[in-house]
């Protein structure tokens, strides 16, 4: 699942995943594909139609380890019984880490090309979750942290449903990439789609190919966005401070072990405010980082009252206390609900 330490997509074809004032103002989105018209779609929300086209789902990411940009979580959809020969035969979709920049730009051209096979028998979706978005649900103090797997986990429900539930395709089959344990988060998307035949597995993106697919369109996104949110960086520097190197030769991969990346970060450290939402300031890289090079020390108040006291004795709706609450939620995560 680790993407691949190459970042050059600047001239590469820009699909409509990327939403440039979303992706620069910090925020995390969702994009989903219009529903292709190879695939009929169930006509009463989860009940099957026996016109349905029967689909196999793939779902894989990409920039889960970098220190810069986001992370990506990409659905790849179509009908079973062009799994193997649409993907594998026709089109040579593969791993995206083993396919070179152009390769996977060209076919992420060819999926979003009107009158192309592609075009017309996938659908795709992706979820965008923003460096800020990332940085800021890990620090949250206490038990309020919401950890990377969390996020992955909750992020990839997000777009299995509205795939399903929304769009209303007629999903059978879903393969996913592993987060950890493959049995353990297998088990826990069986309990959330218990009408889907689901199968998690180490290396998913090299056995099925809607899985590599499905890493092709999140690889692409993630590239563009890494370099949009690089030229805006650029663009806020006072004049003559600018490089005229390539993004890829600038600030790297991204990731904490490229050293163009640690030195870009060294670079253009804010001594209070550090980088902006294109860095995730919960990765041990920045945190060392801004205590190492002396940046100023800010103590945010804590209110101890925040209610979770009261909480721990409130029942859900359903009379089961927090604490014997499912195991699921808590492996996940959840976000917080506000009480009027």
């Amino acid at each position: 699942m680790d993407e691949s330490l190459d970042n050059s997509a600047s001239d590469c074809f820009i699909p409509p995943s990327i939403n440039r004032a979303l992706l620069l103002s910090g925020e995390s989105y969702t994009y989903y594909s219009p529903c292709p018209s190879a695939i009929t779609t169930q006509t009463t929300r989860n009940v099957s139609s026996p016109s349905a086209t029967s689909c196999v789902l793939g779902v894989d990411e990409a920039g889960r380890g970098p220190v810069l940009g986001p992370m990506i979580y990409s659905a790849f959809y179509l009908p079973c019984d062009l799994h193997h020969s649409l993907l594998a035969r026709d089109n040579s979709f593969a791993d995206s880490k083993t396919l070179t920049p152009d390769v996977r730009s060209d076919l992420m051209r060819l999926l979003c090309t009107p009158g192309n096979e592609l075009f017309e028998s996938c659908g795709w979706a992706v979820k965008v979750l923003s460096a800020r978005d990332i940085s800021s649900g890990m620090m949250r103090p206490g038990a309020g942290a919401y950890n990377l797997n969390a996020q992955a986990m909750d992020a990839t429900v997000q777009i299995i449903r509205g795939i399903v539930e929304t769009q209303k395709v007629d999903i059978r089959e879903v393969y996913i990439d592993t987060i950890g344990n493959p049995s353990t988060y297998q088990q826990k998307l069986e309990r959330i789609f218990p009408s889907l035949k689901i199968t998690v597995a180490k290396k998913a993106d090299s056995l099925y190919p809607c899985v590599s697919a499905a890493s092709v369109a999140a690889k692409v996104t993630r590239d563009i966005a890494l370099d949009i949110c690089y030229e805006n960086v650029s663009k806020t520097k006072q004049p003559g401070e600018t490089s005229d190197l390539a993004p890829a030769d600038s600030w790297g991969s991204g990731y904490p072990s490229d050293s163009k990346c640690v030195s870009w970060l060294r670079q253009n450290m804010d001594p209070v405010f550090g980088w902006g939402a294109e860095c995730r300031f919960s990765w041990g890289t920045a945190k060392e980082m801004l205590e190492m090079k002396g940046g100023t020390r800010v103590d945010w108040p804590v209110d101890e009252d925040q209610g979770s006291q009261l909480r721990e004795f409130l029942v859900s709706s359903d009379g089961v206390k927090s604490t014997d609450r499912d195991e699921l939620r808590e492996w996940y995560g959840h976000k917080s609900t506000e009480v009027i």
